[in-house]
């Protein structure tokens, strides 16, 4: 009994010594539950969590009611200033300036003149074929400035018509010019008093300007003209000069000379006035006037655009 006693109480030891080792191993977390499928190597898999209640979201304050939003009146748009009248039609001025050709410097203010212009081109002069050329190019209208004989004797210059040419020898004539000056707007005459009088030759010279599509500007160098007569005859459409602008070339002269034509152009519609290059005064004074007169209810042409629209 004694020896079965001491078996006993060294079972309990034993026992209690596996206990206490036991109890000392670690443990894995609650949440872990610890697998082992190969040496060293440990899957952890979450275990289920309970689900938090969600907490009550506090309720935001009430906002104060909004102030309305003040507005900037919106602007009535401006009275519209009243329409103004309509410009009157003072009649369509037109200005032919001859004798260019001779020089260049003369030429230079009168293609710097703001509106239309009729500049005529003496032929066969030394900076005739130039002159044409620097008058197209500045946007301007070039005429043949035919040079004819006047009853005075006084020499046209180069390239002129006179009596006791055939018609022949005046087409020639006219060609030759055609060619240095063209292309050419129109053409009027240079001098011409004799021949301006002599119906054979203006027949032959109006033919000639009907078949190239060149009008004829008769400058009234003579009274006695017929070649408003003969154009009319030939069905032919004309352009006549009105004032001459320079006869007194001082700066009272010429805007008196002007204020003729203007007093035409009122009454009949139109005025053709003729000055030259050789006149100084008369360029400055021309751009000096133009704004006004166009602020006035003139209008500008050149002479080609006139007589154009008169034949159709």
């Amino acid at each position: 009994m004694l020896l079965t006693a001491s078996i006993v109480a060294a079972s309990a030891a034993i026992a209690l010594v596996i206990i206490n080792v036991t109890s000392e191993r670690p443990q894995p977390p609650p949440h872990v539950t610890a697998q082992v499928e190969e040496p060293g190597l440990l899957l952890a898999e979450p275990a289920a969590t309970e689900r938090a209640e969600p907490e009550p979201v506090p309720e935001e304050p009430a906002l104060p009611p909004l102030e309305p939003i003040a507005r900037a009146p919106v602007p009535v748009a401006a009275a519209l200033p009243p329409e103004l009248p309509p410009r009157p039609d003072r009649g369509t001025l037109v200005f032919v300036i001859d004798d260019a050709g001779h020089n260049l410097h003369q030429l230079e203010p009168f293609l710097r003149f703001p509106g239309p212009i009729t500049i005529a081109v003496l032929p066969g002069l030394p900076h005739s074929a130039e002159a044409a050329r620097r008058i197209r190019a500045a946007g301007k209208e070039v005429f043949l400035h035919q040079p004819m004989e006047a009853v005075g004797g006084e020499d046209p210059g180069p390239g002129a018509i006179y009596s006791w040419m055939s018609d022949d020898e005046i087409l020639e004539i006219l060609n030759r010019n055609l060619a240095e000056i063209g292309p050419v707007a129109g053409m009027n005459n240079h001098q011409g008093s004799r021949i301006t009088a002599d119906e054979r030759i203006m027949e032959t010279v109006l033919a000639f300007s009907r078949e190239h599509g060149i009008p004829f500007l008769d400058s009234r160098t003579t009274a006695v003209s017929v070649v408003p007569a003969t154009a009319r005859r030939m069905g032919i459409t004309i352009g006549e000069r009105n004032v001459f602008l320079d006869n007194e070339q001082d700066r009272p002269s010429i805007n008196r000379a002007i204020e003729e034509g203007l007093g035409i152009a009122s009454r009949r519609g139109s005025a053709v006035m003729i000055g030259h290059v050789w006149s100084p005064e008369l360029a400055p004074l021309m751009k000096e006037l133009y704004r006004g007169l166009v602020d006035e209810g003139f209008t500008f042409a050149t002479a080609a655009q006139l007589i154009n629209a008169a034949s159709r």
